[in-house]
């Protein structure tokens, strides 16, 4: 089970794995977890939820996620993706930690990716109760991480600093791009990532090759909407000054 717009690659190792998925419509850009709960039967063995989810950004609270799972049967691993995680601003995300403690059927999913900056080096953990690590590590690829991402992992994990400055920089520039956006007559959909998702009210697709022509890229996802990553003060105004400009020709 997993949302329509979220994260690809879920549909895909399904798929690849002879499974079936099943789609839950988001509500308001957001999971609908009530509906996701309803859609699990005898045959459901997983259900991903990407918190903040990929590519809307929207987060759901702790009392949500507690209420899902209150639902969720025996036979079924909840998989928390919380690649964005380090992002989160707001009190209300779950502490998916304690989840584990609890003993619950969930898979804790972080990255080096995203605020760490690795992901050239391919790295990043799960966290989940032995029971479940056992029956995975029985399955997993014979070839570990290599040990230049591992000793780079361990750094990052130490390095507060770094990622401070990063959530910082990320706070400054998201309220840089929604501000710009806003002011041409758009309205981005609230982000607990280092992304927006906004309605362009134009082919998607068309916009993204203006922009692509003219070195900058953004993410076109389907329709008119597209997600836009938050970079540093300069690459920001940049953006909004092509997007600005393209904006106007379509």
């Amino acid at each position: 089970i997993m949302a329509d717009q979220t994260f690809v690659i879920y549909k895909m190792e399904v798929t690849a794995a002879h499974g079936t998925s099943v789609i839950v419509p988001l509500k308001q850009w957001r999971h609908d977890l009530p509906a996701m709960a309803d859609a699990i039967t005898a045959r459901t063995r997983l259900l991903f939820l990407c918190n903040p989810n990929n590519p809307t950004g929207t987060m759901v609270s702790a009392d949500e996620v507690e209420q899902l799972l209150a639902r969720v049967p025996s036979h079924v691993v909840v998989v928390l993706d919380e690649a964005y995680f380090e992002y989160v601003r707001s009190r209300q995300f779950p502490d998916s930690m304690a989840y584990v403690k609890q003993g619950r059927n969930v898979i804790v999913l972080r990255t080096f990716s995203k605020i760490y900056g690795l992901a050239g080096l391919r790295i990043g953990y799960g966290v989940t109760t032995a029971e479940i690590a056992n029956f995975l590590n029985r399955l997993r690829p014979p070839f570990n991480a290599n040990s230049l991402a591992q000793r780079a992992a361990l750094a990052a994990l130490g390095d507060d600093e770094h990622v401070a400055r990063s959530r910082a920089v990320n706070e400054a520039g998201m309220g840089q791009v929604v501000k710009g956006l806003t002011d041409l007559g758009f309205a981005p959909i609230p982000s607990e990532a280092n992304f927006v998702y906004v309605d362009i009210r134009r082919d998607g697709r068309k916009v993204f090759d203006a922009m692509l022509r003219e070195g900058i890229i953004i993410r076109h996802i389907e329709g008119s909407m597209v997600r836009v990553t938050i970079g540093l003060e300069e690459e920001n105004m940049e953006f909004l000054a092509v997007f600005k400009r393209v904006i106007h020709s379509q």
